[in-house]
């Protein structure tokens, strides 16, 4: 019974047996008897496939018991054949999965096994064309799946097959396996291993440090240089072609991306095998300093701002900071790939921003910045493209700059906000900003500038955040040291023009104190050569890069960038040779590129798709491709933002072309001659006068020994088509194209040239500014049909510049009109008014360029009735009335009948004549230029007709009586028709007289007008016998009145006419109340004076703005002293005189004998303090160590003479009040010198002889007696010594403190960038009780008796409240480039400019040369001056205050008075003495006042 029962249970238990594996065949043999190849691959396969089938649960594991063992077989595990081994470690890892989590193996087998499959069966994987590649795929498969690759970890002292895991795992899928043939691998397989080494990280324990190594090193693939020794087969053994760098990357290295799915999938555990990757480095490196340096001190030292001493003298190896570079720069790519990993790193590396070594704070805080950008070891993309030259250059619109940062190695990226992740080391980093090492700040400053450019790795910024870092870029742009400051104008350098407009230009734009444009603007001034080159080129650059923006109106584009070249042009006056230089390279490199636009072929076409299109333009001025009407567009937009000095910069370079191109000319004959140095006739006279002209060209540059050198050098090359290359750029027969190509092809052949003697670029770099200086590029005739058309259609509002520009290319340069002027006439001609029809606004323009035109080229104007009539049409009824001037200009140069028409347009003008007709202003100018032009051909009866018009219809007639006080005085702009007429009417007086050829009769002829001109000058305007002419009116007619004696004068004849009593009220001009009565006088006085045309007494002028209230106009006149004052010294005296030399030394006496007849001057200590400003002033400009001697000596020399000024005194008349007058001066200047010499260190010598004074305003004392009791005699009052010199020493220190404020500045502010704020240097202002004590023991040891006082009323003492208040004002800060010492020097090498004209050119080249030699472009043409420009410029009629000049030695004059307040009106005493009293006005005292 129980066996049936048994037998029973066993049947119902049968059918659930587990079934087991039904392979049995043997697998192993013995020695000898090995199985075939054959067979044992057959049984494998069959086996492999078996269990492949099978599931771990439904089979039993003792069934693999047999072939488990088998397979472990060393006959299997070494065979030979790779299939037994592939199919083996297939069959291996099944068994591993069916008989898991058990492995039915020992360590040891466990060991072999995975040595087989690490070894054998992974490396192969490479070869997808492995014929059991499939067989490889499944082993990787089941690894990774089953996690059977866990059991890696349970096998004893694993680390290296775990290493070789790691390795061969990275190596096969980036493609650098031995057994890799080049072909892509699949997939899967990457997806495979990515499972098999995370499933291993995270089961492991610890990791060995070869594996964190292997790991890291895959995210240094996307660093280029990491890679540029490793590479696979299909990378030429890892060479990078940098033709390639541009390439779009796709996607990411497949080993990267393993590296990366690994940390993120196991960010704790590799977070800490991270942080000790990165001790480990950062210890080594410390311990390798320890062990040089075992006694250093660990406490952190105080370097400064320089980084030297101890704190580098201790720093890490080479080597140390070779692998601290690496380590960094693998953060950057961890951060970017698994920030998680470094949440134990990023307080290490917080650490190293406090470290003692500079070199690993460095490291720290350009690692943090990259890290915050987002920016991986690949670094950053390429900067986006700027080239001012591209065209069209709608930047804002530009597509480029959206595909830039494609490239996923280089597209900065940040998966978290690092602000708001890790905020203390963001706080720490942004704490940087105030490192005491420059280093730091420097590389801070880059990492803020990256931040804010790619808005932290596109994390993003909040509002806030972006504000503070671009007003941290502003603040390092005024750093203290050049390194930062260098570094903070690059990083404004790598934005891209958008990123300037919408970030940078949040602040403001260039003229908003304290934006990132005003100050990068700023630093165009840098002391710093380096700063301020790279400055103004990225400051020109991004305008260059802007325009298309600014002439499609772009208002946000315009209100920031408009004020650039008005910022880089005004650096012309600083006189630096290295900033002049740099502003030529700026200008035609940046501002207006020669290839501006690009040139395409000979039919100029630019049109290629839309790269080179034309836009349709607003004012309907659409050429397609033509590049002449794009380049002149962009001219006129520079000039039409310009301010008033950098306009003036622009014309004065355009003048100095025309002066320079003289001057080489002269050169390339002389290097002709000269022929390399062979020569046969004249050798010495030839090397002197080539000597002259590289000496002059050797002036203008910065290192004058190099560029003497260089031009030698090019003399001795003789290249003779170099020399026609240069002058086809300076040809006005050259159109533009002919110009660029010349200059392309002149700097090839100077580049090939020093190539072929293996000479430096130094030549290129001397002859490069000189030929965009001779160059005819701006001024060129392919750009007049533009402006001509500009100026017609006012296309985009540039009208009014184009006029402009022609009226100065018609002036300085009428040749290139030559083509053109055909056309000019021809639109005169159809534009011409008559009674019922007006003009063209623009028709004066073209007027006046056909006027200079014809004064040259008189024949190649147009003859024809037609066009002649049009010019009297002109004459009668042209509007402004300027255009009636030129069209008698052009009848009277041009037509052959000019005597007839000229007498039938005075008979025109005259008859009928009415005030306010129709034209009578346009009769009026008509009338002014026949005076001058044609007076012959006017009979008597027409020219009294003209003087009755000029002097009882208009001159004294008021018609609008004016209902304020009559002293009313003041300036209104525009001027309104009666102060017209009136002043046309002065003109027609004065031209009268300036065409009068018989010189007997010329002073009766001349003294009504003179005496009239006097009047209006010393009646403040006043030219109406019943005082009623209108305040407005006073201004304009004083200071035409003033020009028109400055013009008369500049004739010999009509200067010996001007009484020294009319000069001395002519100078008063010079201090009017109105300061546009002042500049404008003054304006044209510096003209005349550069120019040579006035005699040297004029000179005497300059000086009376010692009490200037208008800092610019004071130091603008002081500027220009200081470079006549050098011209003068190094100008070459005739061999008849000496007197060339000493031009305003011997205008000091005169200044004297001014000053003694000054309505101010009175003999009281008060006031003669106050005077000895104008000596002080004097001395400030003009005395050297060379001449204080001799103005020492003149000034002793005036109190050895008589006053000859109010009247000639007999032989033996005692001194007169005149007399003592200038005894006091005398005695007050020889204080002053000599307390200037002594402050100086300076030594007066005694000199031989006796300098003569003029006669005409001194006399000799006959009387030895008399001399000998002068001489003896001290005039000055007690206290007189000790005030003056308190004034001095105020002045003089003020300058200083002044200098060293502009110094500071142009160096850059405090450590932040901010200006370092100090109280303003004031001058001190004596007490009145001091004041009261001097004039009183004053007045008690004069010899004369005490002058009365009379007792101010209330209007009187508030008059002199407000003068004082007018006076004393706080000393400003501004730039100074350079000490006086260097401006001096570089205004000597001014001269010599003249002296080479001279060889060069006849006597009008040598006036031209002189009125440019300090860089001043005249306003009118000489010629044109003469003839046919009498009328008020408009632009010298506004606040004008005179042409550029090169700042020599900017001292600063003092702009306070040691007295506290000034007489209202001349004391009764000066009055009753004064030679010519003035009624109760005080010139000085109401100049200051207004």
């Amino acid at each position: 019974m129980p066996t049936r029962t048994a037998a029973a249970v066993a049947e119902v238990e049968e059918p659930q047996t587990t079934p087991g594996l039904q392979f049995n065949e043997p697998l192993s043999w013995r020695a000898g008897r090995s199985i075939p190849v054959a067979d044992l691959l057959k049984r494998l396969n069959a086996l492999s496939t078996e269990m492949q089938d099978m599931e771990q649960e439904e089979n039993e594991r003792d069934s693999f018991s047999k072939v488990a063992k088998e397979l472990v077989s060393p006959n299997l595990l070494a065979h030979k054949d790779k299939g037994v081994k592939a199919l083996t470690a297939a069959c291996l890892v099944d068994i591993l999965r069916l008989c898991a989590p058990d492995a039915p193996y020992t360590g040891q087998q466990l060991r072999d096994i995975f040595n087989m499959i690490i070894g054998q069966i992974l490396p192969a994987l490479a070869d997808p064309t492995n014929a059991y590649n499939n067989q490889h795929l499944y082993v990787l498969s089941s690894l990774a799946q089953v996690k059977s690759i866990v059991l890696l970890a349970d096998i004893p002292s694993a680390d290296t097959l775990i290493k070789n895991v790691f390795a061969i795992c990275f190596d096969v899928v980036s493609g650098s396996s031995k057994t890799s043939p080049g072909e892509e691998i699949q997939k899967n397989v990457e997806i495979n291993m990515t499972q098999l080494l995370t499933c291993l990280v995270d089961e492991s324990q610890t990791l060995p440090p070869e594996v964190v190594d292997i790991i890291v090193a895959q995210f240094l693939r996307t660093d280029p240089k990491a890679l540029s020794g490793v590479g696979g087969k299909n990378k030429k053994n890892g060479v990078i072609d940098e033709k390639q760098s541009t390439l779009v990357l796709r996607q990411l290295p497949p080993a990267y991306n393993m590296a990366k799915y690994i940390c993120n999938a196991c960010p704790e555990k590799m977070a800490r095998y991270f942080s000790q990757y990165f001790n480990d480095v950062v210890v080594d490196a410390s311990n390798s300093l320890s062990q040089r340096h075992p006694g250093k001190s660990k406490k952190r030292h105080s370097d400064g701002l320089d980084d030297s001493g101890d704190e580098n003298a201790g720093g890490p190896t080479e080597q140390d900071l070779k692998e601290l570079s690496k380590v960094h720069g693998l953060l950057r790519e961890l951060w970017r790939a698994c920030p998680g990993v470094l949440q134990n790193v990023i307080p290490q590396l917080e650490a190293e921003l406090s470290a003692e070594n500079v070199q690993l704070r460095l490291l720290a805080t350009e690692t943090l910045g990259d890290i915050i950008s987002g920016i991986g070891a690949a670094g950053l993309p390429p900067a986006p493209p700027m080239d001012p030259a591209a065209y069209p250059s709608n930047a804002l619109s530009n597509p480029s700059e959206n595909t830039i940062s494609l490239n996923l190695l280089t597209k900065p990226s940040s998966p978290h906000p690092f602000p708001s992740s890790h905020p203390q080391a963001y706080s720490n980093f942004l704490g940087r900003r105030q490192d005491k090492s420059s280093l730091i700040r420097a590389a801070w400053t880059t990492g803020i500038g990256r931040i804010l450019k790619t808005s932290a790795g596109g994390a993003g910024l909040s509002q806030q955040e972006e504000d503070r870092l671009i007003s941290d870029i502003s603040l390092m742009l005024g750093d203290a040291d050049e390194k930062v400051r260098l570094a903070a104008v690059r990083v404004v350098a790598s934005f891209s023009f958008r990123d300037v407009i919408s970030k940078l230009g949040r602040p403001g734009g260039v003229t908003d104190s304290g934006s990132v444009l005003a100050v990068l603007a700023e630093r165009i001034r840098d002391k710093k050569h380096s700063v301020r080159e790279e400055a103004m080129t990225v400051l020109a650059r991004i305008w260059g890069v802007g325009v298309g923006e600014i002439s499609a109106e772009n208002e946000q584009v315009t209100a920031l960038l408009k004020g650039i070249p008005s910022k880089i042009l005004d650096t012309y006056y600083t006189g630096d040779l290295e900033i002049m230089v740099l502003l030529d390279r700026v200008f035609y490199e940046q501002l207006l590129p020669l290839s501006y636009p690009p040139i395409k072929g000979k039919s100029s076409k630019l049109t290629n798709g839309n790269s080179q299109g034309a836009k349709e333009s607003q004012g309907g001025m659409e050429k397609p491709g033509d590049p002449d009407l794009f380049r002149t567009e962009r001219i006129l937009l520079l000039l039409k933002d310009l301010d008033e000095r950098a306009r003036k910069v622009f014309y004065a370079i355009q003048s100095r072309q025309i002066l320079l191109s003289k001057v080489m000319r002269a050169y390339l004959e002389r290097c002709e001659d000269y022929n390399g140095g062979v020569m046969d006739d004249n050798e010495s006279q030839i090397k002197e006068h080539l000597t002259r002209l590289i000496k002059t060209f050797a002036g203008l540059l910065p290192n004058s020994q190099q560029a003497t050198s260089d031009l030698w050098k090019f003399a001795k090359m003789h290249d003779r088509r170099s020399y026609q290359l240069i002058r086809f750029c300076m040809a006005h027969e050259s159109d533009y194209r002919t110009v660029f190509k010349a200059i392309k092809e002149f700097t090839k052949r100077i580049v090939d040239a020093s190539a072929s003697t293996s000479a430096s670029n130094g030549l290129l770099d001397t002859l490069t500014p000189l030929l965009y200086r001779v160059s005819l590029i701006v001024y060129n005739k392919s750009h007049v049909p533009a402006i001509m058309e500009y100026s017609r259609t006012d296309a985009k509002s540039l009208a009014s510049t184009a006029h402009e520009v022609l009226r100065e290319i018609s002036s300085r340069t009428p040749e290139v009109l030559k083509a053109h002027v055909q056309e000019i006439c021809r639109t005169l001609q159809d534009e011409a008014p008559n009674a019922k029809k007006p003009n063209d606004a623009g028709a004066v323009d073209n007027l006046k360029a056909c006027a200079s035109f014809a004064a040259k080229y008189p024949t190649e104007i147009p003859q024809d009735r037609k066009f002649v009539q049009a010019m009297s049409s002109f004459a009668l009824y042209g509007s402004p009335p300027e255009a009636a001037k030129y069209a008698v200009s052009v009848i009277w140069a041009a037509t052959e009948k000019k005597e007839s028409l000229a007498r039938d347009l005075a008979q025109k003008c005259t008859k009928g004549f009415g005030f306010g007709d129709e034209g009578f202003l346009s009769r009026l100018a008509t009338l002014s230029q026949l005076m001058l032009l044609a007076p012959n051909e006017i009979d008597d009866q027409s020219s009294d007709e003209i003087l009755d018009i000029a002097i009882k219809q208009t001159l004294l007639q008021v018609r609008e009586a004016s209902k304020k006080p009559a002293d009313d005085y003041e300036w209104s702009s525009p001027a309104d028709v009666e102060v017209q007429a009136k002043c046309w009417a002065l003109k027609i007086l004065v031209n009268r007289i300036r065409s009068h050829t018989d010189a007997e009769s010329l002073p009766d002829v001349a003294a009504p007008v003179y005496k009239l001109l006097s009047n209006v000058i010393e009646q403040q305007g006043e030219v109406s016998q019943t005082k009623n002419t209108p305040p407005t009116h006073k201004p304009r007619l004083r200071l035409l009145a003033a020009r028109l004696y400055l013009k008369l004068c500049t004739s010999k004849s009509h200067d010996a006419l001007l009484t020294p009593s009319a000069f001395n009220t002519l100078t008063t001009v010079a201090q009017d109340p109105v300061k546009q009565v002042r500049a404008g006088f003054l304006q044209r006085l510096k003209k005349y004076l550069s120019l040579q045309r006035l005699p040297q007494r004029f000179y005497t002028i300059p000086f009376l703005l010692a009490f200037e209230p208008s800092d610019a106009l004071r130091t603008d006149t002081a500027t220009w002293i200081k470079s006549r004052a050098a011209f003068f010294a190094n100008t070459k005296p005739t061999s008849s005189s000496t007197r060339a030399n000493i031009v305003l030394e011997s205008v000091f006496a005169r200044l004297l004998s001014v000053l003694s007849h000054h309505p101010d001057y009175a003999d009281e200590a008060e006031d003669l303090i106050d005077f000895s400003r104008y000596i002080i002033f004097y001395l400030q400009n003009v005395a050297t160590t060379d001449n204080v001697s001799l103005i020492y000596h003149i000034a002793q020399r005036v109190k050895q003479c008589r006053d000859a000024v109010s009247s000639t005194p007999a032989p033996d008349a005692p001194p007169t009040e005149a007399d003592d007058r200038l005894y006091h001066l005398s005695d007050l200047a020889q204080v002053i010198i000599r307390k200037y010499e002594d402050m100086h260190n300076w030594t007066i010598q005694t000199l031989p002889g006796k300098i003569r004074l003029p006669t005409s305003i001194f006399s000799e004392i006959k009387s030895h007696t008399e001399a000998q009791r002068i001489a003896e005699h001290h005039y000055l009052p007690e206290g007189v010594e000790a005030g003056a010199e308190d004034v001095l020493k105020a002045t003089l220190r003020a300058s200083r403190a002044a200098q060293h404020g502009k110094k500071r500045k142009s160096e850059g502010g405090d450590v932040d960038g901010r200006e370092t704020k100090k109280a303003k240097a004031k001058i001190p202002i004596r007490k009145a009780a001091t004041t009261t004590s001097k004039v009183k023991k004053a007045s008690t040891k004069a010899a004369k008796t005490p002058k009365p006082k009379k007792p101010k009323n209330d209007e009187e003492q508030g008059s002199a409240e407000r003068r004082r208040s007018g006076r004393v004002k706080e000393v400003e800060k501004s730039y100074v480039e350079r000490d006086s010492d260097e401006d001096d020097e570089e205004m000597e090498t001014v001269g010599a400019v003249a002296a080479a004209a001279d060889d060069a050119e006849d006597e009008s080249a040598d006036e031209e040369m002189d009125a440019s030699v300090e860089r001043k472009g005249p306003d009118v043409d000489d010629a044109q001056e003469e003839g046919a420009s009498d009328e008020e410029q408009e632009a010298e009629e506004r606040d004008a205050e005179e042409e550029p000049t090169p700042k020599t030695t900017p001292r600063t004059t003092p702009k306070t008075t040691p007295r506290g307040k000034r007489k209202s009106t001349v004391s009764p005493q000066a009055k009753a003495k004064a030679p010519a009293p003035t009624k109760a006005r005080t010139t000085r005292s109401r100049a200051v006042a207004a």
